[in-house]
């Protein structure tokens, strides 16, 4: 064989594998949605650096593998933040009030429910409750 045919078949394999590779990392494993994490209780001092910009809607914290927003006077929400399409992390967009993923583009609600794709299954929806300035998080 000769050599430049052969760097042109070893091209066009590494090319093949390396392709192969890309569309791989742009799916969970087995097209399962990536899982949520699990027994979740935590509380967020909103008085105490990073937390108080939770004072104002708007604000977002991550924390543990969530992101909790103040989405209004008297509502707050916790999501797994990451997309359930690739697992790349969200990002809370204030004034569309929605949670956007870079990487491929899926949108999210406040309540964690899909509005656009590629993702399909929702970002999982923690519980909070506010007493004084604590804001507990918990499963």
């Amino acid at each position: 064989m000769e050599r430049n045919a052969f760097l042109k078949l070893l091209g066009t394999g590494a090319l093949a594998a390396c392709a192969g590779c890309a569309l791989e990392s742009c799916s969970s494993k087995d097209g399962d949605p990536i899982p949520a994490p699990v027994n979740v209780d935590f509380t967020l001092d909103l008085t105490i650096s990073p937390n108080t910009v939770l004072q104002t809607p708007g604000g977002s914290v991550s924390k543990g593998g969530l992101i909790v927003v103040r989405v209004s006077a008297s509502e707050f929400t916790a999501l797994s933040q990451a997309c359930t399409h690739a697992g790349t992390t969200v990002n809370y967009q204030p004034t569309a009030q929605n949670f956007l993923c870079p990487n491929h583009g899926s949108k999210f609600a406040t309540s964690g429910a899909v509005l656009n794709g590629p993702a399909a299954s929702p970002l999982h929806k923690y519980n909070t409750e506010l007493t004084g300035n604590n804001l507990r998080v918990f499963s």
